[in-house]
């Protein structure tokens, strides 16, 4: 195995155990992630990191299922930071192509990787959150990859902002998206484009607003960040328009999904949320008659032409 030294996850072991994420929520010392069935990494072999002043350490969750194409350059971004206190955790769902044996590659650069069965994407990303003890979290997709100065970005912003929770960076989808204006949150055509690579909470903030939703199969990330920002009243920072996290596959999971579901569900985070119901059920059917009309072609062309001048 020819690794590179120098990668980002590879400074700063130690052999005392931290706190996992689990442990701050039900104040025990006994989480053992022993009980996996297929699990390996840095932590096997008694190696943990911790935050340290200056250095805030960065827990980053990877959950994947038969994503030979794509893992191995969403691994490489991670582990070629230029910030080099990254806890690095991969939830894989037991992958029946070669996905094992890309991670394989690159075991001895990850803090600790799992393969078991899930119940989908969300009950993959809080069993990385369980076994995380980073002060900041970041969640990456195994399709999308971070640009390499993104977690260095995270940390600058972090300790400029004290004691903010959330922090959204801009990310090239098909075009540059960038800003969260939480103040409109609750009025816009769609939430904040950029979860995944864009998205980082500070633990303390995870704890409050606590797991994601596992009964939103689509978009419980919408759900977390609509509860942090509408009822937790949480503070958030967007990055400047420059400062890009990431890139976001736009062919993932859900852009796959059904687009009637997909606006079903949203309508359904907003109204646990507290959002109007007039408003949003306006919206809904705006959207289903936008899907429509998307399939008309030169009409297709003309709204992705006004859509390509705002920041949706």
């Amino acid at each position: 195995m020819n690794l590179k030294s120098t990668h980002s996850t590879l400074k700063n072991l130690k052999k005392t155990k931290p706190i996992f994420f689990q442990e701050n929520l039900d104040h025990t010392n006994n989480l053992n992630y022993n009980e996996f069935q297929k699990f390996g990494g840095l932590r096997r072999n008694g190696l943990y990191k911790s935050s340290f002043p200056g250095k805030p350490l960065i827990s980053i969750i990877t959950v994947s299922y038969n994503s030979e194409k794509t893992i191995e350059d969403t691994i490489k971004s991670v582990l070629d930071q230029t910030y080099d206190n990254i806890e690095y955790i991969i939830i894989d769902g037991d992958s029946k192509d070669d996905t094992l044996k890309i991670i394989g590659k690159y075991e001895s650069s990850i803090d600790l990787w799992v393969s078991e069965n899930d119940s989908g994407i969300y009950n993959a990303i809080n069993k990385g959150l369980r076994i995380c003890s980073g002060e900041i979290i970041g969640v990456l997709n195994s399709d999308d990859t971070y640009t390499k100065d993104a977690l260095s970005l995270v940390k600058k912003y972090y300790e400029k902002y004290k004691n903010v929770d959330l922090i959204f960076g801009s990310v090239i989808k098909e075009r540059l998206f960038s800003g969260f204006a939480k103040e409109k949150i609750k009025w816009k055509f769609n939430i904040y484009p950029g979860h995944s690579s864009g998205f980082f909470i500070s633990k303390n903030a995870q704890l409050k607003v606590g797991f994601y939703d596992e009964k939103f199969k689509l978009h419980a990330d919408y759900d977390l960040i609509y509860k942090s920002v509408c009822k937790l009243k949480m503070r958030s920072i967007s990055m400047d328009r420059n400062d890009i996290t990431g890139k976001f596959n736009i062919y993932g999971k859900s852009s796959k999904e059904s687009q009637i579901r997909y606006y079903t569900e949203e309508f359904k985070i907003r109204k646990k949320n507290d959002q109007n119901i007039f408003f949003i059920s306006l919206l809904l059917i705006i959207k289903i008659i936008y899907f429509y009309l998307l399939k008309i072609p030169f009409l297709k062309k003309i709204l992705f032409f006004f859509r390509s001048k705002i920041n949706y």
